[in-house]
């Protein structure tokens, strides 16, 4: 599987069993068209992501980083906090390009600074649809 999107939140690193890391993060991916009359149209898939190569990327994935996901899909089951069984499909990343770096905001003032103007995907975050 292979396809592009922006980063809905900021990656997180959650320990696994033993001395595994995993980096979970979400990627929206937008579709947009004209239907037959003229109207444009938009809607987005939301696919859940786990990385465990390099924790150290975690940094560069905020939220709405444009990236690109190679990778395969597998379904896991869980249980919701009422007990219910529930699915979800999640993406094991192969690899993972950067297109943009987004901002992150800093622990101690919560706002936004960028790392690179020129890398910058040129939106603020109060912009994107998630």
């Amino acid at each position: 599987m292979l396809f592009t999107g922006r980063i809905t939140a900021n990656a997180e690193v959650t320990a696994v069993k033993g001395d595994k890391q995993v980096v979970n993060f979400t990627v929206a991916i937008n579709q947009r068209w004209t239907n037959k009359d003229g109207d444009k149209k938009e809607k987005s898939a939301f696919v859940n992501c786990a990385y465990w190569r390099n924790t150290g990327i975690a940094e560069y994935l905020a939220k709405g980083a444009v990236v690109e996901i190679s990778g395969w899909v597998e379904a896991q089951a869980y249980k919701t906090n009422a007990g219910e069984a529930n699915g979800r499909l999640v993406c094991t990343c192969d690899n993972i390009k950067l297109f943009s770096v987004a901002a992150k905001a800093t622990q101690e003032t919560g706002k936004p600074e960028k790392a690179n103007a020129a890398a910058g995907s040129g939106t603020d975050d109060d912009d994107l649809p998630f």
